[in-house]
């Protein structure tokens, strides 16, 4: 079990990434929260000692993925509907930021996962392959068709590079 102090630093350092990451599988405030809440009890709970920053890092971002793909598997989400559909707005109705975010949104899991540890949280495609568990090959592949679906949702000339 880690200390007040071990779990308040990681909160300071990566509750934005997680928040982010939740928000990004799951488009709903409230389990985003339900999440965010688990991760961190895992975290306070675990006794894994992390070699580097990256490292720990790392860990935050891939049980957070897991957490929101047990969450999405679940008995009681296959069989509900939700009453609303909260997309936390990184932008004002009609900017162009919120365009992109909601294009990035309606992409399949599969780019969208790829196309946040990129962009959002600024990781290479090989490093993003051992976070998913994928060749590097795979992840490029991905990301030029993730480019291709929002370019295309977006219309017209935009350059993702």
């Amino acid at each position: 079990m880690r200390s007040e102090e071990e779990v308040t630093r990681a909160i300071h350092l990566y509750s934005d990434t997680v928040k982010r990451i939740c928000v990004v599988h799951l488009k709903n405030s409230a389990d985003t929260e339900d999440i965010f809440q688990n991760v961190f009890l895992k975290y306070a709970l675990s006794s894994a000692v992390f070699e580097t920053p990256q490292h720990e890092k790392a860990w935050f971002i891939r049980v957070t993925m897991n957490a929101c793909k047990d969450l999405l598997k679940s008995f009681f989400r296959s069989r509900t509907v939700p009453l609303d559909q909260v997309v936390e707005q990184a932008a004002e109705p009609g900017d162009e930021r919120s365009e992109v975010l909601e294009a990035v949104l309606k992409l399949p899991e599969k780019y969208r996962r790829v196309v946040y540890l990129h962009y959002f949280e600024g990781y290479t495609a090989p490093q993003i392959g051992k976070l998913l568990n994928k060749n590097a090959n795979t992840v490029y592949t991905l990301l030029t068709r993730a480019r291709q679906l929002l370019k295309n949702d977006l219309g017209g000339e935009w350059d993702a590079t």
